[in-house]
C-alpha cells in the first residue's frame, strides 16, 4: 500500500495555491519560504505529479493542483473549525473579496461592517481593482464585475441589472429649477463619467437624452467629468451639477437626502452585475455567506431606487 501524502505537505500546497506564492504561504504557516518549497517538492515526489508552475516569485497550480484544491481547502477549513470547537475557541475564517475600485472605496466600505458583525471573519481582504483579475495568484474568493465577458474560466451568476437616472443636490434644484423635463436638464451643468477606453458600454448623457427624444446642444452648459461613479456622485452632492448615476451607488445619498431625482426617466444598463466564485472557494461557508449577503445588499440598493421601472 503506497504511503499517504504528509499532512504538512498538503497544508503547504493548499496555502501556497490559495495565496499565490510560497512566501505568503510561509507567512501564514509561520515557517520559512524554503520550508514551504521543500514540503511541496516532497509532496510532488510522493504523488508523482507536478502541482505548481513556478513563475518568477509566484506559483500557479497545474491542472492536477486545481483538481484537488477545492476539496483540500474545504477539508482544512472543516478541520480548523473542529479543532476550534474542541478547544472552545471561536472560528475565524478568511476571505478575499475583489470589486471595482468605486465599490471598494465607497459602497462596500460603508456596508461591510454589517457582514463582519454577522460572521466575524478573522482575515478579511478587500481588493479594489479593474478586470481582469488574477484569481489564483491573489487568492480571490469572490469577484464582482460588470457584465459576463470577464472571468470566463470560473462560474458566474447575474445578480442584478441596474438603471441610470439624473440626480442632483436639493440646493442645486432650488438654484437651477424647475427641472421637470429632459429639455430643462439639457440647459444646466451636467456631470459626466469617463469610464476609459477599455470599459464596457455604460449609459451616458447623450444616450439618456436620445432615449428622451431631446437633442443635447453641442455647446451645452458648463460640465464636469469624473473617472468613477463615486467621484461623479460626490460632485453632484457638492451641488456642482446633475449626475447620471446608477441606483447601486445612489441609494445611500438618496435615502439620506443628499441627492434628489428631478425627473424619473431612467435608462437600463446593457449588462448585469455579476458575481464570480472560483470552484476552490465555492464550498467554503464564509464564502457562501458573503455571496448571499452581498447579493441581497446589491438588490436592496438597486430596488430602493427603482420601485417601478420606467
Amino acid at each position: 500500500m503506497p504511503a499517504l501524502p504528509s499532512m504538512k505537505g498538503l497544508q503547504a500546497f493548499e496555502a501556497a495555491a490559495r495565496n499565490g506564492s510560497f512566501a505568503a504561504a510561509a507567512n501564514e504557516l509561520s515557517v520559512s519560504p524554503a520550508a514551504v518549497s521543500q514540503l511541496v517538492r516532497t509532496l510532488e515526489e510522493q504523488i508523482g505529479r507536478k502541482l505548481f508552475y513556478r513563475v518568477k516569485r509566484s506559483v500557479i497550480p497545474t491542472e492536477a493542483g486545481l483538481e484537488v484544491l477545492p476539496r483540500l481547502s474545504a477539508a482544512f477549513e472543516e478541520l480548523d473549525g473542529v479543532s476550534r470547537r474542541l478547544t472552545g475557541a471561536s472560528g475565524r475564517a478568511r476571505i478575499t473579496i475583489s470589486v471595482p475600485p468605486s465599490v471598494a472605496s465607497g459602497w462596500l466600505a460603508e456596508r461591510i461592517g454589517e457582514f463582519v458583525a454577522l460572521h466575524d471573519p478573522g482575515k478579511l481582504s478587500i481588493r479594489g481593482e479593474e478586470d481582469p483579475v488574477a484569481f489564483e495568484r491573489d487568492g480571490i474568493d469572490v469577484r464582482m464585475s460588470y457584465g459576463r465577458f470577464h472571468n470566463r474560466e470560473h462560474e458566474s451568476e447575474e445578480i442584478a441589472t441596474d438603471r441610470a437616472f439624473p440626480a442632483c443636490s436639493p440646493a442645486f434644484l432650488v438654484t437651477h429649477g424647475p427641472l421637470g423635463s429632459a429639455e430643462q436638464l439639457s440647459r444646466v451643468p451636467l456631470i459626466h463619467t469617463d469610464w476609459g477606453p477599455s470599459a464596457a458600454a455604460f449609459p451616458s448623457w447623450p444616450s439618456w437624452f436620445d432615449a428622451a427624444a431631446v437633442e443635447l446642444p453641442r455647446r451645452s452648459a458648463r460640465s464636469l467629468t469624473a473617472n468613477s461613479s463615486k467621484a461623479a456622485i460626490d460632485l453632484a452632492v457638492s451641488g456642482l451639477g446633475i449626475v447620471l448615476c446608477q441606483g447601486f451607488f445612489a441609494a445611500g445619498p438618496l435615502q439620506e437626502g443628499l441627492l434628489v431625482r428631478p425627473v424619473m426617466q431612467s435608462l437600463e444598463f446593457s449588462h448585469p452585475y455579476c458575481l464570480t466564485v472560483p470552484e476552490r472557494s465555492a464550498r467554503r461557508p464564509i464564502v457562501q455567506a458573503f455571496r448571499d449577503w452581498f447579493r441581497d445588499a446589491c438588490l436592496q440598493a438597486i430596488d430602493s431606487c427603482h420601485p417601478t421601472k420606467n
